[in-house]
């Protein structure tokens, strides 16, 4: 133990040393002038190349990075001179006076700060000089470079340059040539390679095992594996073996260049080709492996991550390898030997070029069957990603198809005005236009394949298969995306100081309204609010799992006592991380106040629900459970949020209430203060029947029901004397209320059955209907021809005199006049109509 303690001690000073030596040691700001004013001279004089240019912004950077290290020194002492300064009070307004030796005490310590502060403001103004003259340098860099992008060089076509491009060449082969014989020559011969030809040897034999044998074993392995595995392990598994096929492949491509330098035979004019033939073989063969995982052939075990038929993926794949092989080559003689050669086309600076490259007329003529061959297959690779549909593949994202389809029709244009670009003389241009959409094209599908890896083996993880239309994978693939915006700002002439710029004013962080947002800030928000909300979930279920059981309070007390635990804790873990973050509160509050008028019009309903939830949980008129009723719904209580209740129908049918209708609207509640409730039952019997026998059944039976209380006991009541029965209602309270359908169904049950027993009736209205004028029933229409007019009394036909008419729906003799008022019609109106 104690050795651990030791070695944690040691590791904090070694951490320590290099701030505590930055501290000690200021910057020299009299050089500093002298460089700053000689950058600025040369700058001013607009004479400066590229390579002059990058290494004064080089040593511009070092003296920024010392300024920086100095913003902050004497910042512990600067805190504590302040919250003393603070603790003396306020200074006194003008013509106010404060006592003589606070006044000397304040001065000393303001003299104090200022001395304090001076090294940390001459740094920061250094560092803002020193940003500006960076800043100026990558303007510098910038303009010359899109001249010479867009700058015009001799035009391929002209017949005249094809015979320089043939003399050049041939130079340069005769250079090679001669080179490797004269260095042979030197070397003695074979006799000079016999020390170390048994590793020559090895390399070789090894090289070509891995590039024939290895290369062939490995590329048939994820079919062999496919046909073994698990659905659950085949796509992951398939996906990791595969990159075997990178692996092995350049392992044996180095062990061969390997063996040929150490041959000794490679100069000046050689040795800059076989060195780029790593990087050459490199952009190959991952560009054979990406065409394999994008356009797979059926049987291979990969899961095809492009919507494409059979034939259509081999056609894509073909093209795709083509692009790969021309991309190998582009990078090997554009590296060495050619000009010309698109985005920072200088001589390579990591393997160099042979000692005399081949003119610009010469490459735009070397360059031209390259870029034709090249476009040719990028069109009809762009003819096949703009035709993809989403049916012809099931499970394959929508967004996937859209981002290949715009990028089909993007390369199509690329491909036919590349060609143009390099006929006209705008070589440069053209192969950085070419190539810049063949790595866009390459990195894109190394993200889909990445994507629907990741989905795979999240799936591996959970044991749910495939799952890349999960939300893990999705966020992940997101964060992929993101990631790789800096090397999609590489592929198109961005530099790596162009990178660690943005980064630098990332870090800087953005400004507004007297608020600073930065990666570390955003971050150090997201790690403390994270914080926060698990230890405030974690105290909720300490609550609700291990202490409030233990209480007498109800499930809804319960419930409220979690939830207003919950909304303390996140607003206090809200507040501390925007401290934390760097964000100062009093410049918060400046924007609180100004949103608050526009949550006063815009946001007032939302803030009335909150607060009324609010008071609901405090109050508690309603709990979780409870049987209530209001706005005309009924229902029971499952869930009491901040901004809403949701009620439960018993047609069991979802019903969100805002919580301000709780508060402001009428609600009434069955069950809150406890479950027994009063049911009424109605029932009629007929006249005649003796009212007293009934009391006595009706109260028999509702006494007889076990969750109607005792106490107190059932009432039975004739509560009115009807038009066609005398009319009894059963009152009772129910321990239960929430049973009091089941239990009124019961009690009418039972009445029937016992007034059926006892021969007491339960009446029912009769009516008779009888009809006026019932002859038109029967009428005929004429014999004649032609339609008559519809409800012409002329045209009707009386009723044959020896068929009765039917004056009423009743098997029996009625008198006409059944309403006696004379007139026969039975109307009772008088007037025989």
């Amino acid at each position: 133990m104690t050795r651990l303690y030791a070695l944690i001690v040691a590791i904090f000073i070694a951490l320590s040393l290099p701030a505590l030596a930055q501290d000690q040691q200021a910057p020299n700001y009299d050089a500093w002038d002298k460089v700053a004013a000689q950058t600025e001279q040369i700058l001013e004089s607009n004479q400066a190349n590229e390579a002059r240019l990058q290494a004064i912004r080089g040593e511009i950077v070092k003296w920024r990075d010392q300024f920086k290290s100095q913003e902050g020194v004497n910042s512990t002492r600067i805190t504590t001179l302040k919250d003393q300064i603070t603790a003396l009070g306020p200074v006194p307004a003008e013509g106010q006076a404060e006592a003589e030796d606070v006044a000397a005490r304040r001065k000393e310590l303001n003299d104090q700060l200022s001395e304090l502060q001076a090294p940390g403001l001459k740094a920061v103004e250094a560092f803002g000089r020193a940003d500006s003259i960076v800043t100026q340098i990558d303007q510098k860099i910038r303009a010359q470079q899109a001249s010479a992008l867009v700058r015009k060089t001799p035009s391929p076509l002209n017949p005249g340059n094809w015979t320089v491009a043939m003399t050049e060449a041939a130079k340069v082969v005769r250079n090679i040539v001669a080179e490797l014989r004269d260095n042979w020559t030197k070397n003695g011969g074979i006799s000079g390679l016999t020390q170390a030809l048994p590793v020559i040897a090895a390399f070789m034999l090894a090289a070509l095992f891995l590039l024939t044998r290895g290369r062939r074993w490995i590329g048939s392995l994820p079919s062999r594996l496919s046909a073994r595995a698990s659905d659950r392990v085949r796509a992951a598994l398939v996906f990791g073996v595969s990159l075997g096929q990178i692996l092995i492949p350049f392992l044996g491509m180095l062990l061969l260049v390997g063996a040929l330098y150490s041959t000794g035979l490679f100069g000046n004019w050689s040795q800059p080709l076989l060195l780029a033939i790593p990087a050459g073989a490199m952009a190959y063969i991952s560009g054979i492996w990406l065409c394999w995982q994008l356009f797979p052939e059926p049987g291979s075990g990969v899961t095809p991550a492009l919507p494409l038929s059979d034939r259509q993926r081999a056609q894509a794949r073909f093209r795709a390898e083509v692009l790969a092989f021309c991309l190998a080559v582009h990078l090997v003689f554009g590296r060495t030997m050619l000009p010309l050669a698109g985005f920072n086309s200088d001589a390579d600076r990591d393997i160099g070029a042979i000692p005399q490259r081949l003119s610009e007329a010469a490459a735009g003529v070397w360059y031209l069957p390259l870029i034709l061959i090249a476009c040719f297959y990028l069109f009809n690779l762009g003819n096949i990603l703009r035709r993809m549909r989403a049916s012809d593949v099931a499970g394959v994202p929508q967004y996937r198809i859209t981002v290949a389809a715009i990028l089909g029709a993007v390369v199509r244009l690329i491909a036919l005005v590349v060609p143009v670009l390099a006929m006209l003389g705008y070589v440069t241009a053209a192969n950085a236009l070419l190539w810049s959409t063949v790595l866009t094209l390459g990195l894109a599908g190394l993200l889909i394949v990445l994507q629907d890896f990741i989905g795979d083996l999240y799936g591996l993880a959970v044991g749910n298969g495939s799952a890349r239309d999960s939300l893990i994978p999705g966020l992940i693939g997101f964060a992929l995306v993101l990631l790789s915006l800096p090397f999609f700002a590489l592929i198109w002439g961005a530099r790596t100081n162009d990178l660690s710029e943005a980064w630098l004013r990332i870090q800087q962080g953005i400004t507004f309204g007297g608020i600073t947002l930065s990666p570390m800030g955003i971050l150090g928000f997201l790690l403390v609010f994270g914080i926060g909300y698990m230890l405030t979930r974690f105290v909720q279920g300490a609550f609700r799992n291990s202490i409030l059981p233990k209480t007498t309070m109800d499930a809804g007390g319960q419930s409220a006592v979690i939830s207003i635990i919950g909304y303390i804790g996140i607003g206090l873990a809200a507040m501390l991380a925007i401290s934390a973050s760097g964000i100062n509160l009093t410049s918060l509050a400046v924007v609180a106040g100004a949103l608050s008028v526009g949550i006063g019009f815009g946001l007032q309903q939302v803030v009335s629900n909150f607060v009324s939830g609010i008071i609901l949980l405090i109050e508690r008129p309603v709990a979780v459970g409870d049987w209530i009723e209001v706005g005309g719904k009924q229902g029971i209580v499952k869930k009491m949020a901040v901004r809403a209740t949701q009620i439960q129908t018993f047609d069991r049918t979802e019903v969100i209430v805002p919580n301000s209708d709780l508060i402001t609207q009428q609600v009434t509640n069955w069950t809150r203060a406890n479950l027994t409730g009063r049911i009424i039952v109605k029932v009629g019997v007929a006249y005649g029947s003796d009212t007293r026998k009934v009391e006595r059944i009706l109260r028999e039976i509702a006494e007889d029901q076990p969750t109607i209380l005792i106490e107190p006991p059932p009432a039975v009541l004739l509560v009115n004397f009807g038009a066609d029965s005398l009319d009894f209602e059963i009152r009772a309270v129910l321990s239960d209320i929430n049973g009091g359908v089941g239990v009124g169904s019961e009690i009418r049950h039972q009445i029937a059955e016992r007034f059926a027993a006892e021969g007491i009736e339960i009446p029912f209205a009769q009516r008779d209907l009888w009809f006026r004028n019932p002859e038109t029933l029967f009428a005929k229409p004429p014999s004649a021809p032609g339609k008559p007019k519809s409800g012409d009394p002329a045209q009707i036909e009386a009723a044959p005199k020896d068929k009765p008419l039917p004056t009423a729906f009743s098997t029996g003799e009625l008198p006409s006049d059944v309403e006696g008022d004379g007139d026969g019609d039975g109307d009772g109106d008088g007037d025989n109509t």
